[in-house]
């Protein structure tokens, strides 16, 4: 019997990310610009496919391939002839748009593996009826056999991402460690290169352990070529073992990315978005993550354009190590009346920024005002698609030059939307106050979090010319009363230096800064909020965030004492924080529900927040920041690791709560977006129905030109690396 957290049910929520209206109030040259920026964004995501798995890819073509063929109705006909039932047929088409979701078989919040819930005969013989398979029947049946194993595989490694013995990667090859990983994380720091757009391949060489380091590329030649002055490229020995830096990972697919880019650039509105898509086709053709984030750099200074966008390797969330990125690219339009909102708080900044618990020496010198622009979202290419983003991630960036925020505004409409019959764990006379406020609070948190949380506070830095940024004989550190002890020196990063907890910690931080500042009547009156409804919005943002806590240990793996996913061990935290402040402030009761199974009941006493729960959050920021700030990874790595404890001792079995709620979980909406498709001197807007038929017809014309092409790189990209996963 096969967990059912391995499958997507059949009736996951699938919904239409709406743009139409603010699509169609776009220039010709607005339209065109969008469409080229989509475009690239889209085939720049496949490499997310052999960021993820060793099967994403194959089993990618292999539903391309059938679909291409035949729509999901016209298989309906022969999948009942081949002998599914209507049950297992949708259970196929379901699999189908989760992996074209998530951007390969595992779930990207939470990176457990799913697999089609059907036998495994029925399915292949759904294959062998299909059309593409009677026309192709010796490569269908290749594809099959290349994937077909590992489509249904749940060893124990395979269930969930992880590093070595903990789970499935494909940013390291099958023979790492993390002391590979921590040796190539010095390596790379002592050659000033970022890990974000890197593999990494470890081989034997006669007893002897060789590391190769693939950069993300269009260009495949190692030396110098035009337009470069030097390359980064080569062999180097570093502690006694050989490195050797190569290009032209997904090099196919970087080409593309950089063909469409240049096509987007003959539409931007100004010199700004022409520089900063100069440099981002600099960095997909020549694996520069220095010229991405002079490209970052111009996009900061692109003030309040009418269509945003950012593409790239940018997040590290899925790289165990925490250092890589993954490949994402967004493309929206601007929602004019929220971003007046988000201006104000903008502006607001400064006046809130000093009400943060740590010592002002820990803040930014100064607060670069950045855009927070509310967007509705036209593309979201990658594995999933969050609310809000605060970005660049280069540290150097956001700390002296600035960044953006931004809220996708038709993300919320559509992800927060909650039925009162699938809200789980609270007490009925909070659930209607629930449905109400879940909007608008998560409207408040999301501002507070990007803006003051991921844009506030300082990193204490020796550079290389043995500079500090800040006076070493005046800054005092509030957590122990002495002068700062410890700082980062060099090229060392937030990243680098925090590695496998560096996601989730920040995480953390951001949403605490949220919750700690959401009582401020200004930040309220912004958002339109008095009153008593003022009031409401607090409680329902610190009771959503203790559910959160709760709901976030389905994303804990207990065989490996793993979390799966930064943002929900974060707010697991949170209320591992909020229950040992104790006075009553939280309360979880297991009860037996209405359905005879095990419940939980959360307690929320809203007369306690503004006091105990505002200080024990006040006394848990300044640690984290403190830590942060003075690169403490010690004190930081034992502070959080306490927290994200799931025991069964104390007052709370933790892991007896998390089966009650493995057993009451709702899987994640998934979100079909619109294709966009020129036509003459315009371009269309191609829309498509909320089902998981309408997702799987929304890719296979997002790639139906040159998809021979296309499908024959992707597997060719996954051949080439299948002997480094043994």
């Amino acid at each position: 019997m096969v967990d059912s957290q391995y499958y997507l049910p059949s009736d996951i929520g699938i919904s239409v990310l709406d743009c139409g209206e603010a699509f169609r109030l776009l220039s010709p040259q607005e339209k065109m610009y969008a469409h080229y920026l989509s475009r690239a964004a889209w085939f720049g995501s496949l490499a997310v496919l052999l960021q993820t798995s060793p099967e994403s890819a194959n089993i990618f073509v292999l539903l391309q391939r059938i679909f291409r063929k035949q729509k999901p109705a016209q298989l309906e006909q022969v999948a009942t002839a081949a002998g599914l039932s209507s049950e297992e047929y949708q259970a196929f088409l379901v699999y189908a748009a989760g992996l074209y979701a998530n951007m390969g078989n595992y779930k990207s919040f939470g990176d457990t593996k799913f697999i089609p819930n059907l036998p495994k005969d029925k399915l292949k013989a759904l294959v062998w009826a299909s059309q593409a398979f009677q026309e192709q029947s010796a490569e269908m049946e290749v594809l099959w056999n290349c994937c077909s194993y590992l489509l249904y595989s749940l060893e124990d490694k395979q269930k969930q991402l992880g590093l070595g013995d903990k789970g499935i990667t494909t940013y390291f090859s099958g023979n790492c460690c993390l002391e590979d990983a921590e040796l190539a994380q010095k390596f790379l720091d002592s050659k000033k290169l970022s890990a974000y757009n890197t593999r990494l391949f470890k081989r034997d060489n006669g007893g002897k352990a060789c590391y190769e380091v693939r950069l993300a590329s269009a260009v495949q030649k190692d030396c110098a070529v035009d337009g470069e002055c030097e390359t980064c490229c080569g062999s180097f020995n570093f502690e006694g073992k050989e490195f050797t830096v190569k290009r032209g990972d997904y090099a196919p697919l970087m080409e593309k990315v950089c063909f469409y880019l240049e096509q987007a650039q003959a539409y931007a509105a100004n010199d700004n978005q022409r520089k900063m898509l100069e440099e981002y086709r600099r960095s997909f053709t020549f694996g520069s993550i220095e010229a991405h984030k002079d490209g970052s750099r111009y996009w900061i200074k692109d003030k309040g354009p009418i269509v945003e966008s950012y593409i790239g390797f940018i997040e590290s969330y899925r790289d165990p190590f925490g250092s890589r990125g993954e490949f994402e690219g967004f493309i929206a339009v601007v929602n004019k009346a929220m971003s007046e909102r988000f201006a104000k708080l903008v502006s607001s900044a400064e006046v809130l920024l000093p009400e943060l618990p740590w010592p002002r020496e820990f803040e930014k010198d100064a607060f670069l005002k950045p855009d927070f622009t509310s967007l509705d979202v036209l593309t979201f290419a990658g594995s999933g698609i969050p609310a809000g983003i605060n970005i660049p991630n280069y540290d150097e960036i956001r700390q002296s030059e600035g960044f953006k925020n931004v809220s996708l505004g038709n993300v919320l409409a559509v992800a927060y939307a909650t039925q009162k019959e699938k809200l789980t764990f609270l007490e009925e006379e909070d659930k209607d106050l629930f449905i109400k406020w879940k909007g608008p609070s998560f409207e408040v948190q999301v501002g507070l979090h990007e803006l003051l949380g991921h844009g506030s506070g300082k990193l204490f830095v020796q550079d290389d010319r043995g500079k500090f940024n800040f006076d070493q004989s005046k800054v005092i550190n509030p957590e122990t009363g002495e002068s700062v002890s410890s700082w980062y020196q060099g090229s060392e990063t937030w990243d680098s230096k925090f590695s496998t907890i560096a996601s989730s910690y920040e995480e953390c931080r951001a949403e605490c800064v949220g919750l700690y500042l959401c009582f401020n009547k200004q930040v309220l009156s912004i958002f339109g909020l008095e009153g008593q409804d003022a009031e409401d919005v607090v409680y329902i943002n610190w009771l959503s965030m203790v559910r959160a806590g709760l709901l976030g240990l389905e994303f804990y793996t207990p065989e490996t004492k793993s979390w799966r996913q930064a943002h929900m061990q974060a707010r697991f935290v949170i209320l591992r924080v909020l229950l040992e402040a104790g006075e009553g402030l939280v309360g979880l009761e297991e009860v037996t529900g209405q359905d005879g199974k095990p419940d939980i009941r959360i307690t929320l006493d809203r007369s306690k927040i503004h006091t105990v729960g505002k200080s024990a959050i006040h006394r848990f920021l300044c640690k984290l920041q403190v830590f942060k700030s003075t690169a403490d990874v010690e004190g930081g790595r034992a502070l959080y690791d306490s927290y994200s404890t799931v025991g069964d001792s104390g007052a709370h079995n933790f892991l007896r709560l998390r089966e009650t709620v493995l057993l009451r979980k709702e899987d994640r909406k998934m979100f079909v977006q619109a294709n966009t498709r020129v036509s003459g001197d315009s371009v269309e807007l191609l829309e498509y129905e909320g089902s998981a038929a309408g997702l799987i017809q929304s890719f296979t014309e997002r790639f139906q030109d040159d998809a021979e092409q296309l499908e024959a790189d992707l597997l060719e990209l996954s051949k080439r690396d299948a002997p480094c996963w043994c």
